[in-house]
C-alpha cells in the first residue's frame, strides 16, 4: 500500500503555500495527501487549500475539526484513521525537494527494522546538514541538492529520535508502538522523540534517509513543560542528544553530501519529456 502524506495545516499562509508547492512539484502524482485542519486555518490558508486542491496531481483531501483539540491529539487522532499504512507526516512550513518520497519509501524498504526515516533538512537538529544541530539558511536549489541527495550511498545510519520536518512512520511498528501521548506532550516535536524512544525501545530503528531532503526555515519547538516531560520518562535522553550533538558521529556522512553537492552535474536536459 502507498504511504499517506499527513500536514497538519498551518495558519501562515505563505509558508503552507509554499509548502504545498514543493509538494505538488517533488511527488509522485496520486499519492495520498491529507491536510488535516485542526480547526485552525483562517480565510487566507483556507483559499490557498481550495485552490491547491482544484489544481494538485496529488489524491488529495482536506479535513477541519469543528474544535481545536490541540496538536498532538489531532495529529493522534489522524494517525489512528491511517490505520496499518506508512504515513509521512510533513511540517506545513516544509518544503521538500524532488524524489523525497521515493526516497523515503526505498528507505524503509531496505530495511524492514526501520521505524522511522528522516531525511536531512538544513534546519532538522540531528538530520541538520550542513552542521548537525545548526539551522542553516534554506538551499537556493532544491532540485540540485535531491540529486546530490539520490547520489549518496543508502547506509542509513542510526539518529537518536526522528525529527519533525519529516519523518515517515512505518504503519506496522507505530501500531505496535502505540498512539502519540497527547496527555504528556503539546508539541509534535516532543511526542515524535517519545514515540521514537518507544520504538527504539521494541527494537526498532530511527534512522536517517541520506538520499533525501526536506528544507526548512525553522526547527520545531517544545511546548512548555515538555522537556520536563521527556525528562521524567526518558531520564537518559537529554545526555544522549547532547552527546550525539558534540561527537557528531554524522560528520563524514554530511561531508560526503557536502562534496556530492560541490561536483553535481546539471540535471539531464528536456527530462520532462522522458518522465
Amino acid at each position: 500500500m502507498a504511504p499517506i502524506v499527513v500536514l497538519p495545516v498551518s495558519v501562515d499562509d505563505g509558508a503552507l503555500d509554499a509548502c504545498l508547492a514543493a509538494l505538488d512539484a517533488g511527488t509522485p502524482a496520486g499519492t495520498r495527501v491529507w491536510l488535516a485542519d485542526d480547526a485552525r486555518a483562517g480565510p487566507r490558508e483556507h483559499a490557498v487549500i481550495q485552490g491547491w486542491l482544484a489544481h494538485t496531481r496529488m489524491d488529495a483531501h482536506y479535513t477541519r475539526r469543528q474544535r481545536m483539540v490541540g496538536d498532538v491529539a489531532h495529529l493522534d487522532e489522524v494517525l489512528a484513521a491511517c490505520g496499518d499504512a506508512d504515513v509521512v507526516v510533513l511540517a506545513p512550513d516544509a518544503q521538500p525537494t524532488p524524489g523525497w518520497m521515493t526516497q523515503l519509501v526505498a528507505c524503509l524498504a531496505r530495511d524492514p527494522a526501520i521505524a522511522t526515516a528522516t531525511p536531512w533538512s538544513n534546519a532538522g537538529e540531528v538530520a541538520a546538514w550542513p552542521r548537525v544541530g545548526e539551522i542553516g539558511p534554506m538551499p537556493a536549489d532544491l532540485e540540485r541538492i535531491a540529486r546530490a541527495c539520490a547520489a549518496m550511498p543508502p547506509m542509513h545510519p542510526e539518529l537518536p529520535a526522528a525529527v519533525g520536518h519529516a519523518v515517515m512512520l512505518r504503519g506496522r511498528a507505530r501500531q505496535r508502538a502505540g498512539g502519540l501521548d497527547a496527555a504528556s506532550y503539546g508539541s509534535w516535536m516532543a511526542a515524535l522523540i517519545d514515540l521514537s524512544l518507544r520504538l527504539a525501545g521494541l527494537g526498532w530503528r530511527n534512522a536517517l534517509c541520506e538520499t533525501a531532503f526536506v528544507a526548512r526555515s525553522v526547527e520545531g519547538f517544545p511546548f512548555d513543560g515538555d522537556m520536563d516531560a521527556l525528562a521524567a520518562r526518558w531520564p537518559a535522553w537529554h545526555a544522549r542528544l547532547a552527546h550525539f550533538l558534540m561527537d557528531d558521529p554524522l560528520r563524514h556522512v554530511r561531508e560526503e553530501l557536502s562534496a556530492k553537492l560541490a561536483t553535481v552535474g546539471p540535471p539531464a536536459p528536456q527530462r520532462e519529456l522522458f518522465a
